[in-house]
């Protein structure tokens, strides 16, 4: 494996656990439809791909529908479903392992960056962190692709060489190769081998203490 610098890190499923912040904001966003929800569990899907695509997907809403469910769902999870998230174990380690060694480490999420930012600071791991980049709550850049373009750009990345993106979902891996990036599917968050290798990773990790391994 070739030596990367800049590290990217998707949030959801890669960082921390959100499980239970997402699905229960999904779910009181569909029953203000007449939709719902018995086992939340069954709403995992919407950790990772932009909210926008899984209503319209999932739910056959039009992008006016699910702009409005998103509205609803951020009524809740501003104000609860941020903190209903959990640190994998080993993340603040693996972090502080890499930014010991020189690592610049630029986190690369769908999420809207204020809501990014403010769990990251929650759970203490913007420490590590070059810069923090999200999608915007109009609804614009949300594709990981455009994420990590803007993250770059902030970060003040050229060399696209150097770098690597490491998600759990096929988004994260579809993004990064658009973006000429090489990437590091986890298979501790909500992706399959399989969806992450159909993607097309560069690398698979099964947990935290394997990415190190890989990056160091």
């Amino acid at each position: 494996m070739k030596e990367y610098k800049y590290i990217l890190f998707d949030l959801d499923g890669t960082l921390t656990d959100p499980a239970v912040g997402i699905t229960r904001s999904v779910a009181y966003a569909l029953e203000k439809f007449g939709i719902k929800v018995d086992d939340i569990s069954t709403l995992n899907h919407f950790i990772g791909p932009p909210l926008l695509d899984s209503f319209m997907e999932d739910y056959g809403f039009s992008e006016e529908k699910a702009q409005t469910a998103i509205d609803y769902y951020r009524e809740r999870f501003r104000v609860k479903g941020l903190y209903e998230n959990v640190v994998y174990n080993g993340v603040s380690d693996m972090l502080e392992t890499l930014k010991k060694s020189g690592k610049e480490l630029i986190l690369a999420t769908s999420k809207p960056e204020p809501f990014a930012k403010e769990i990251m600071q929650h759970f203490g791991l913007d420490k590590y962190f070059l810069f923090i980049a999200g999608s915007n709550f109009d609804g614009t850049r949300t594709a990981k692709s455009e994420v990590i373009e803007y993250a770059l750009e902030n970060a003040g990345v050229t060399d696209k060489i150097s770098c690597i993106m490491i998600g759990d979902r096929k988004h994260d891996i579809l993004g990064a190769q658009k973006t000429q990036l090489d990437s590091i599917g986890v298979l501790y968050g909500y992706g399959s081998r399989e969806e992450l290798e159909t993607a097309g990773a560069t690398y698979i990790a099964e947990t935290v203490k394997d990415v190190t391994k890989l990056i160091m």
